[in-house]
């Protein structure tokens, strides 16, 4: 029996295909580059704290209950860990498509899915936003938030309610998922309510909103404790803050200054190990035998460790705040791919292990990340381009700002700004009031590679408009 396609010509089968909606789904795929490689999504030492707090129904530190609801509920009850990583994928591929709608974005026989796919396409090769997208970690989330407060309060307007809807779901996990996105939101705000005080000074026309963002901000910082209450019968946020804090001013000395100071001090347990603490804010933290362990841990020593901070801050304001401008310095040209995804993944192990059935765990232990493939090798290679096209992306901005106000591109120019402020207050959150590490840049400094993309598309668009 002949195929009805067998008298086409060759060359004409190629054009046929659905050119836009291959480049999104290969875009898509993109995201996904490391799982698929993996052959399991790429989980971190934290992965396991986010699954507990389901498994536990409690709190933990530094770990959001909801980000492990998160993980239950698109898991389908922890039956594919496909599940979240592949929301975190659309959802990333949807909101680069709207913001690039948003601004305009077309070129000549290239309808917008299209370049949305080759966008996402670029930024998964250039940078390292994958490597989050395929991760079970909040962390992609943090960048996911900056997008959705600059839609809903620069582009509005060009969001149907439907949408409005779903970016404002998007944000509000992410802020529900770690309290550093709730910092970071707090900055967002002010800023957005900066822009909209210069732009009726300037006249500029950006008519910015402040309340959609503000509201979003608001009503998590209302749920969080509310459905802690609700849920589990504790009220109050994801705890742990000032542990974090201290541990910064250990390892940058302050604290053992503080101590020096003013030991002993029967009101200060911490007085009995002030020779002992060690030197880098991991160590004081982690380890197993550090002093923080020895004064009551996560369930007692916060107290002392936030009437401590407080003492620092007062005794010491100059040394506090150099210190602190120095880790953002220091966490702003950060941006390494691959931060503690080579390293032991003991406590997340043990959890697939003894709490997934069969079939997760060995899913699980049969990827390449848990057979030790994911080598600092790897990374090295990968950070070659990453690393680079990173800081090169952060000068561009500057670059994207001036020319896009001399041109009259205010949107573009203002979105630029937007993403500056955005990757420094993010470097100060978590530089300044926790530890640098490359991992808290890295999943954020793709979105002004990002910014750079949309810019030249931009400049493409005014050399060769669609028509």
């Amino acid at each position: 029996m002949t195929d009805i396609h067998d008298d086409l010509p060759p060359r004409r089968r190629l054009p046929n295909l659905d050119w836009p909606r291959l480049a999104l789904w290969l875009g898509g795929f993109a995201l996904l580059g490391p799982a698929l490689w993996n052959g399991f999504p790429i989980v971190f030492f934290d992965t396991a704290g986010y699954i507990k707090r389901v498994l536990d129904w409690d709190l933990e530190p530094g770990r959001s209950f909801f980000y492990g609801l998160f993980l239950f509920v698109t898991s389908g009850g922890w039956f594919s860990f496909w599940g979240p990583v592949l929301v975190q994928a659309a959802a990333t591929l949807w909101l680069i498509h709207l913001l690039l709608r948003t601004h305009g974005i077309g070129i000549r026989d290239w309808p917008l899915r299209q370049v949305t796919g080759v966008v996402a396409i670029g930024l998964s090769a250039l940078t390292g936003v994958s490597w989050y997208v395929a991760q079970l970690m909040p962390d992609i989330l943090l960048p996911l938030l900056v997008l959705c407060f600059w839609l809903l309060s620069f582009r509005w307007d060009d969001l149907d309610w439907r949408e409005r809807v779903c970016v404002g779901a998007i944000g509000l996990l992410a802020l529900m998922s770690h309290m550093s996105s709730m910092a970071l939101a707090g900055g967002l705000v002010v800023t957005i309510a900066a822009a909209k005080g210069l732009d009726r000074w300037r006249g500029w026309g950006l008519r910015p909103r402040v309340l959609p963002s503000a509201a979003l901000l608001a009503l998590s910082l209302v749920a969080m404790p509310t459905l802690h209450m609700a849920m589990i019968g504790k009220p109050g946020f994801t705890p742990g803050g000032p542990v974090f804090i201290f541990g910064r001013l250990v390892q940058d000395g302050l604290a053992q200054r503080y101590l020096t100071d003013h030991c002993p001090d029967a009101t200060i347990k911490l007085c009995a190990y002030k020779d002992s603490l060690p030197a880098k804010a991991d160590d004081f933290i982690w380890h197993k035998d550090s002093p923080f362990i020895a004064i009551g841990g996560w369930d007692g020593a916060g107290p002392e460790l936030s009437r401590l901070v407080g003492g620092i801050v007062t005794a010491y304001p100059g040394a506090f705040l150099s210190t602190a401008l120095t880790a953002t310095a220091d966490q702003l040209v950060m941006v390494k791919t691959g931060d503690g995804l080579d390293e032991w993944q003991e406590v997340t192990r043990w959890i697939f292990r003894a709490f997934m059935a069969d079939g997760q765990h060995q899913s699980f232990a049969g990827a390449r990340q848990q057979r030790q493939k994911t080598t600092r090798g790897l990374f090295d290679a990968l950070n070659l381009v990453h690393v680079p096209v990173a800081h090169l992306s952060g000068l561009g901005l500057i670059l994207v700002a001036v020319w896009g106000f001399r041109t009259g591109r205010r949107e573009l120019a203002a979105l630029a700004l937007f993403v500056v402020i955005a990757l420094i207050g993010n470097a100060f959150i978590n530089g300044a009031l926790s530890n640098p590490h490359d991992r808290y840049q890295s999943r954020i400094v793709w979105l002004a590679t990002l910014v750079m993309a949309v810019a030249g598309l931009t400049r493409a668009r005014h050399r060769d408009p669609a028509p």
